[in-house]
């Protein structure tokens, strides 16, 4: 175990804690007190370390994605559907004068983006809240530009696609997914900062 913390950059009572929580599997018995861990146990172990660390998931929450990636009768879609929800938050709109319509218009949109059967995701619940915000502070300018960031959201999601590939390895199909989720948040956060300092650069230069 000893190799194995110095491999993952884990400590050995951490270790110990997640075999015990089930979030690694066993090592190869080697005797009563030794077992032999290998490439697998690394790399899960970074895995878990990557959900806590990055996306703030409790191990109750870790347990659960986990025992659906080594559940064969889980297909991967819905795997895929799991792991992208454990770093969604859960948030629903604050009340308001405003979440009714709110809820009109994300619905109006998952509609005419073929989203419709999504309407239940986390995901399309703080858009709920987000609108409804817009709304109050009276920003129709973005509301009436919502069909354009979800044209650049669904080109982002197939590059996502793209990266993830075939992804018969349902270990790497979940790393993907939700670390590459994080991670390109992040990612695309910054570009997009870059982006707007970019183009109202060069747009306020051609009018100045």
């Amino acid at each position: 175990m000893a190799d194995l913390s110095a491999d993952a950059g884990v400590p050995v009572p951490t270790i110990k804690y997640y075999l015990r929580e089930g979030l690694l599997p066993p090592g190869r018995p080697l005797s009563r007190n030794q077992a032999e861990y290998g490439p697998e146990h690394v790399r899960r172990l970074r895995l878990v370390r990557a959900l806590a660390d990055y996306g703030g998931l409790g191990i109750a929450t870790i347990r659960e994605l986990i025992r659906h990636m080594e559940d064969p009768g889980v297909a991967r879609g819905e795997l895929l559907g799991a792991a992208q929800q454990t770093v969604t938050a859960h948030h629903d709109a604050r009340p308001g004068e405003h979440v009714l319509q709110a809820g009109d218009l994300v619905a109006g949109l998952l509609a005419r983006k073929g989203w419709d059967d999504l309407a239940g995701h986390p995901a399309g619940r703080i858009m709920v809240g987000v609108v409804a915000s817009l709304l109050e502070l009276g920003l129709d300018d973005v509301i009436e530009a919502l069909d354009d960031y979800a044209a650049a959201a669904e080109a982002a999601a197939e590059v996502d696609l793209r990266v993830l590939g075939d992804a018969t390895d349902r270990e790497r199909a979940v790393e993907i997914v939700v670390v590459g989720t994080l991670l390109g948040d992040t990612l695309m956060a910054a570009m997009r900062r870059l982006a707007q300092a970019h183009t109202s650069e060069k747009t306020y230069e051609a009018t100045g």
